[in-house]
């Protein structure tokens, strides 16, 4: 699978979305009568797309939006929402600053405590309205801010880190042990990021309820140009999936894959899906929505880090209601809309029933998939030319 790139070095060759194509089978399906279902532990969602945890992207007001439409808002407990009692006065600041000022801004915003009230705040506000709540944090506030949100009622747990193993080396602190707190907690822990298959055995072997697959991928990261980490989406969800499979095969223990980040279109949702994730983590795709707190702005979930930025402030717009991105009518041709709708009508076309079906069509190395025959769009910046 690997070609020498030198002497006694050999590289494997990995794959993107633009670089892979879906190929329809020898039956096709209604779209409107396809499933696209998927569990996590005892909970059941009609949509497998979840809102990122990212502070441009979702708050409460959007968290519960999300959740009356079928679909997952993840809170970002480490960010804006609980370090500051208003936080529309920061979000106001950071979307007014020049592309300069942005990544400094935003890293003097982010001083601030955590104020652990808030925490309690955010998730009681969501949950009142009878939606899940669904939050996240870093490691090393994990289980200070895990039994804060779940004694006030949230339904999931999202521990997310750029890197994350369960044999984490650390001598200056102590480091956050995986298995004690999957074990402890009273609700599903969702663990991320990682991108290989071996790690992915391990982090299941260590009770996770599910894993986010993607290192660097994101619009607003840019882990991969400042570390050089990173593994294209195709390739990494492929190979986490099959440690998924192969987990499952031994214990008897499903534990879903989330294909985290580089989606920002229909199109790549369904190859993720047919990649083998259960569902798919996006950011930039939401980022657009009108009730997204970020007022038309996206940024990393790192761009705040004091020392090393890995991520960045983007202007993505505002391109429609959520209820327009998620579940259309699409207003635009370029598939930023309707994302559901597309999976649907893919997975329709492609004769998968199910996720699970989803996961066994064909993919082919496709290098002219977005350009063959696409001259006037790219030309004319339409379409999938933009």
């Amino acid at each position: 699978m690997a070609d020498w790139i030198g002497i006694n070095r050999r590289a494997r060759r990995c794959y993107g979305f633009d670089e892979v194509a879906l190929v329809p089978g020898d039956k096709t399906v209604n779209p409107n009568e396809v499933d696209t279902s998927w569990s996590i532990g005892k909970m059941k969602f009609d949509i497998p797309i979840l809102a990122a945890s990212m502070d441009g992207v979702v708050n409460v007001k959007f968290a519960v939006e999300m959740g009356k439409l079928g679909g997952i808002a993840v809170l970002n407990l480490d960010g804006i929402q609980t370090r500051y009692e208003n936080p529309d006065e920061i979000l106001d600041q950071i979307a007014s600053a020049t592309p300069d000022e942005a990544t400094k801004l935003i890293q003097s915003l982010y001083t601030k405590p955590v104020k652990e009230a808030l925490i309690a705040k955010r998730v009681e506000e969501i949950k009142k309205h009878k939606v899940p709540a669904i939050v996240s944090c870093i490691p090393q506030n994990a289980k200070k801010f895990g039994d804060i949100a779940i004694d006030a009622g949230c339904d999931m747990f999202v521990v997310q880190s750029t890197v994350a193993t369960v044999r984490h080396v650390a001598t200056e602190y102590k480091a956050f042990d995986i298995e004690k707190f999957c074990r402890e907690a009273k609700i599903p822990v969702i663990l991320g990021n990682t991108v290989s298959y071996d790690v992915s055995l391990e982090l299941m072997e260590a009770g996770v309820a599910a894993i986010l697959v993607g290192i660097g991928p994101g619009a607003a990261c840019t882990s991969r140009g400042v570390l050089g980490i990173g593994v294209p989406q195709i390739t990494a969800t492929v190979d986490c999936a099959a440690a998924r499979d192969y987990h499952f095969k031994r214990k008897g223990r499903y534990v879903p894959i989330i294909t985290d980040g580089g989606m920002r279109i229909g199109g790549e949702i369904c190859k993720a899906i047919a990649a083998g994730g259960d569902a798919c983590m996006v950011g930039s795709a939401f980022a657009k929505a009108f009730e997204a707190p970020g007022r038309g702005y996206h940024w990393g979930m790192a761009t705040s880090n004091a020392n090393l930025p890995r991520g960045t402030r983007v202007k993505v717009g505002q391109a429609g209601t959520l209820k327009e991105i998620l579940l259309g009518p699409a207003k635009v041709d370029d598939g930023s809309q309707n994302l559901v709708g597309a999976l649907k009508t893919s997975m329709g076309s492609l004769g998968a029933s199910n996720i699970k079906e989803m996961h066994d069509v064909e993919i082919i190395i496709a290098h002219s998939f977005q350009s063959e025959g696409k001259v006037f769009q790219m030309s004319q910046k339409i379409g999938m030319g933009k």
